[in-house]
Order: C-alpha cells, then sequence, then structure tokens
C-alpha cells in the first residue's frame, strides 16, 4: 500500500511468534478448562485462539473444551479474534468498536464478576493489569498462553532501520503492535543508540502507530506519535500519507521551493533523488540556511568519514542531483552554505 502512494519502503521484523503447543502452562490451563468451564473467555487474537483449538486437538481434548466454549459467553477484542471464533463454529458475545483489551476490562469490571470463572487468552506476554484487576474484583481468572513473542532470529534489518532513522534517511517508522515498538527500543539500547533514535523520533522522524496500545511504550518515552481511530493497516498507510506532508522540511532557496525527505529533495514540487553522503551534507547546511558552514565541520557529518576532499566530491553529486549549481554556493576559503538570496534569510530568521 506504501509503495502504490509511490513511497520507498525499508522493512525490519522486530518480532517473530513462538507457538507453546507444547508448553506446560498451556496443556494445564486447556485441561483445566475442559474439566471445569470458564463463564466468560477473552479473545485477543485470532492466532491466538486458532493455535489454542489446535493444540488441544493435538492433545485429544479438543472435543470437550470446544463443548464448554460453546457455553461460554466469548468476548473478541478486535475483527480478527472474531474471524477466528466464528470460523471455529462459535459465536462472541461483544466485541469492543475500540478494539482494545482496557474497553473488555471496562466491561466486565461495570458487571459483578464476583465468583465467575473468567479465561483470558493471553497474546504475546502476561496481562498483569488486565488480570489483576479481574481478581480484585472476586473472579477465579485462568491464563491461557499460546504464545510469546521473541526477537527475530535475523536482526541486521531490524538494526538498519535503526541506523536509518538515526541518520535521517527515512520519513517516518511505522509500528504494527507494542511488543515490536519496545524490541526496536530495547535493539537500540544495546547497540548504544537509544537517545540518538528518541532523539530522532521526536524532532525529523514521524512515528506512526497502528493504534493507541501500540503507540504507548513511545509515548511513555515522550514521542509524539500519530494513529488512525481504528486499528487497521489501511488506515495506518492513510494516516502516514496525511501525517507526513505537515512534518516534512521546507525551505526556499534562490527562488525555489525545497522540501527534504529521506531519499531525495522535492525541487518545486519535482523528487530529486539523493544518495545518502550529499544528503547528509544538504541536511547540515538547512540547518541554519544560508550560514557559511566550514569544510571541516562538513567532515564530521559525513556518514563513513572522509577528508575535506570527500566533501567537495560529495558537494559536486549534490549540485548534480538537485540540478543546478546556485542551490549550494562555494565560499573560498570558508566552506559552503545554502544559496539564499537577502529576503529568503530575513524570512528564515523572522
Amino acid at each position: 500500500m506504501l509503495r502504490r502512494r509511490g513511497a520507498e519502503v525499508q522493512h525490519g521484523p522486530a518480532i517473530r511468534i513462538l507457538p507453546l503447543a507444547d508448553d506446560l502452562e498451556l496443556f494445564e490451563a486447556s485441561r483445566d478448562l475442559a474439566e471445569r468451564p470458564a463463564d466468560k473467555v477473552v479473545v485477543t487474537t485470532g492466532i491466538g485462539f486458532r493455535g489454542w483449538l489446535e493444540a488441544a486437538e493435538g492433545w485429544g481434548m479438543a472435543s470437550e473444551l470446544s463443548r464448554h466454549l460453546a457455553n461460554s459467553s466469548l468476548l473478541t477484542r478486535g475483527p480478527k479474534a472474531t474471524g477466528a471464533v466464528r470460523a471455529a463454529g462459535f459465536s462472541e458475545a461483544w466485541c469492543p468498536d475500540s478494539e482494545s483489551n482496557s474497553e473488555i476490562l471496562h466491561k466486565l469490571l461495570g458487571e459483578d464478576v464476583r465468583g465467575l470463572r473468567i479465561a483470558v487468552q493471553l497474546h504475546g506476554q502476561r496481562m498483569p493489569e488486565f488480570t489483576g484487576e479481574l481478581r480484585r474484583a472476586g473472579a477465579e481468572v485462568v491464563e491461557v498462553p499460546v504464545y510469546r513473542w521473541a526477537a527475530p532470529l535475523d536482526t541486521a534489518p531490524l538494526d538498519g532501520l535503526v541506523e536509518a532513522a538515526v541518520n535521517r534517511r527515512i520519513d517516518a517508522l511505522a509500528f504494527t503492535s507494542a511488543p515490536a515498538a519496545t524490541t526496536l527500543l530495547d535493539l537500540a539500547s544495546r547497540t548504544g543508540r537509544r537517545a540518538a533514535l528518541l532523539e530522532a523520533l521526536r524532532d525529523h522522524v514521524l512515528a506512526a502507530c497502528v493504534g493507541p496500545v501500540c503507540a504507548r511504550p513511545l509515548r511513555e518515552l515522550g514521542v509524539a506519535v500519530t494513529f488512525p481511530e481504528r486499528a487497521r493497516l489501511g488506515s495506518l498507510v492513510r494516516s502516514i500519507a496525511e501525517s507526513l506532508p505537515r512534518h516534512g522540511r521546507f525551505l526556499r532557496v534562490g527562488g525555489q521551493e525545497l522540501e527534504l525527505r529521506g531519499q531525495g529533495v522535492l525541487v518545486d514540487g519535482e523528487l530529486r533523488p539523493v544518495s545518502p553522503v550529499p544528503m547528509a551534507l544538504l541536511r547540515k547546511l538547512s540547518e541554519q540556511p544560508g550560514k557559511v558552514v566550514p569544510r571541516q565541520e562538513l567532515v564530521r557529518v559525513l556518514p563513513n568519514g572522509g577528508e575535506a576532499h570527500a566533501v567537495e566530491t560529495a558537494i559536486g553529486r549534490l549540485r548534480a542531483a538537485l540540478g543546478t549549481r546556485r542551490l549550494v554556493q562555494t565560499v573560498v576559503k570558508r566552506g559552503y552554505r545554502l544559496g539564499m538570496d537577502s529576503g529568503e534569510m530575513r524570512s528564515h530568521s523572522r
């Protein structure tokens, strides 16, 4: 969907799902519910519910478990969970409009749950706030851990996303789950780039999440996050498309409109692809438009290091990419600056 809108996409898997069909805790929870049915069952994910029934089939308890589930009140978190429940031949009693666990919890606590047995299908991690509130309200809670999240076997693509964000080579970073956001932050911490990543997400990289639950780990760290009203991938793409134009870096240089993007520059609305090294110099020059930046200062922002001659080469490539020499001016024996006229410089200073 992003590529159809003209975007260049860099993908980095942040998590993988580990099924727990051989897990003793899942076996014990399933056997317990097959013998003593739950009054209510909270189904949080479609993949988790299907995996649970498949595991029960392998243990020879699917028939008894299914009979009890059919007589229980099933509360589903969203459309995928609802679809899995219906595909298995059951009917959901209720599904929240917000597709959030918090709304399910609010509904349950609004009822008298004292003495009720409530099964909660977990979604990759514990839900202590959810289950703890139910227990404090007097319910007996059975946790059903069907799968758990783990880091990907190959973290190189994810590491590449961190590097691209820190070096301003991407305009937006999209997240589809809260564990994915947490994993990315953990990787940045392990590689000493957490502070730089957070600075990037607070400044020049748009953080986009599929929904408010996904956004929580970032918002708790002071990152402004955009997310759609409906937690759907299509809605996320539309949210990114609507938010990015307001998030760009805009300049008026030499009578032309420039918008700096991760993979290039829009010059009067025409995309000019710019490779990473010249782009790093342009970003430095744009920090204080019209100000002369010494060559040695530009050397320090070269992605792979270098000398003064590397700056000269990169400036030449930048001018070629922009299609004109006058946007980047050489100031003899001093350095380079964006070729702004006096009126543009006064406007920018205001």
